[in-house]
């Protein structure tokens, strides 16, 4: 490992699996024969440590392109949700075949995939596989095996059997993401090495979850070994982002946001503040994936569905049996708040390059969320690099991938990086 002793990663790794940071032992012990039910059936306790690999099975990535000569696997793993409890989340490993030749051992993209819906079929590992479609970022996936890199890619949070997927919870989002990367040195037949540097990647949900990810990596996975951490057409802002949302065309991610943050915090008010279309919405919103949820409700304004037509702002004054308001929930979302260099002494210390990115075009996520949420990183002193791209939202994803790639080699090949704050 670049300028890191083999002495001090091996004292690093005994300290984190002596206070129950990872796993004591490697879970090589799990044969890869689980049904592929069995992925997403949740245990009924989870008491392993975050990153435990719990099941897996081989599996065809029937949507990654190229025919990409690779092993693949999906997963069930450790996880931790906001409130601390333990808990079990899906994924998908793939490593290429082809004998790694760069620098050092093969690195791991930890990936997390852009906004999929909340319906259990639309798990990005179930889509990668084929069974269902509507996802959109196999061509990712394919482009980080091309260059030689292991992938990690999250489910996220809730896409187990009887779940509600979280969406937007940052902190949900970024464990789910981190120990995916645990997981994939697990995986027997994968043959990656502990310790190897690992890169962490999203767009739009997944934008938010990789910079939660680096946000909370020190303090939640400080085993691993990241070179860097790329973020795509972010929503930093959330309260920036839904007012932008209600009413539109794109009204269906506030759906999902308000959905997935009402799962993770069940002391917020919900049930009670929705009429009965309210209640009809939750049910559909719950079943759709990415483009029933944008058709279903286009143009849909959120007090529509509440029995006092509660505006946006009414709402987050409400509090929870907790006495937090729903606006202090929402706001412990935003990103860039509390960030600072590794040795600064910030609640978010950022030891590595950060890559942020968006499109010029973009009509879902606001302009003005995205280019905070940058300007916060560069004034924290956080090495930033900022690319923009001549593309609407969805585009800008697919526009960025050759850049993330060429960015992620230079990291994990130990170039110097300055950033362009």
């Amino acid at each position: 490992m670049k300028g890191r002793s083999f002495a001090l990663l091996t004292a690093v790794a005994a300290f984190a699996a002596a206070a129950g940071i990872v796993p004591a032992a490697s879970a090589a012990a799990v044969s890869c024969t689980a049904a592929d039910a069995a992925i997403y059936t949740p245990p009924s306790s989870v008491t392993a440590a975050p990153g435990t690999l719990l099941a897996c099975e081989p599996v065809t990535l029937k949507e990654v392109p190229g025919s990409i000569p690779m092993k693949a696997w999906k997963v069930q793993y450790a996880s931790t949700d906001v409130a601390g409890n333990r808990i079990a989340v899906s994924g998908t490993i793939a490593v290429p075949t082809a004998a790694w030749t760069g620098t050092g051992t093969r690195p791991v993209v930890a990936f997390n995939p852009g906004t999929l819906g909340l319906g259990p079929q639309c798990a990005f590992s179930k889509q990668l596989a084929g069974a269902y479609q509507d996802e959109y970022e196999g061509d990712n996936i394919a482009a980080a095996l091309k260059a030689g890199y292991a992938v990690a890619a999250t489910d996220g949070v809730g896409y187990l059997d009887g779940q509600t997927h979280t969406y937007v919870v940052g902190a949900n989002a970024a464990h789910a993401l981190l120990d995916g990367a645990r997981t994939a040195f697990q995986v027997p037949g994968a043959g990656l090495s502990a310790g190897t540097e690992v890169g962490i990647w999203g767009y739009s949900e997944g934008g938010a979850a990789s910079l939660w990810a680096a946000q909370l990596a020190s303090s939640y996975a400080p085993d691993l070994t990241i070179a860097g951490v790329a973020s795509g057409g972010v929503p930093g802002d959330l309260k920036v982002t839904a007012a932008a949302l209600n009413g539109s065309a794109f009204a269906g991610f506030l759906a999902d946001a308000v959905i997935g943050l009402s799962t993770a915090y069940p002391k917020m008010p919900f049930d009670s503040l929705l009429n009965d279309t309210g209640r009809t919405a939750v049910t559909n919103v719950k079943k759709n994936c990415l483009y029933g949820t944008i058709l279903g409700f286009a143009f849909a304004d959120i007090s529509g569905y509440t029995t006092d037509k509660l505006t946006l702002d009414e709402i987050y004054a409400l509090k929870g049996t907790d006495g937090r308001t729903w606006g202090e929930v929402v706001d412990e979302q935003k990103l860039g708040v509390g960030i600072g260099t590794a040795p600064s002494g910030a609640k978010y210390p950022i030891g590595f390059p950060v890559l942020q990115y968006r499109g010029l075009l973009d009509e879902v996520i606001p302009a003005a969320t995205e280019d905070s949420t940058r300007q916060a990183y560069c004034q924290a002193g956080v090495p930033t690099q900022w690319n923009t791209y001549l593309a609407e939202h969805l585009l800008a994803d697919g526009a960025a991938v050759n850049d993330v790639i060429t960015w992620f080699g230079r990291r994990f090949a130990g170039q110097a990086f300055t950033g362009n704050c």
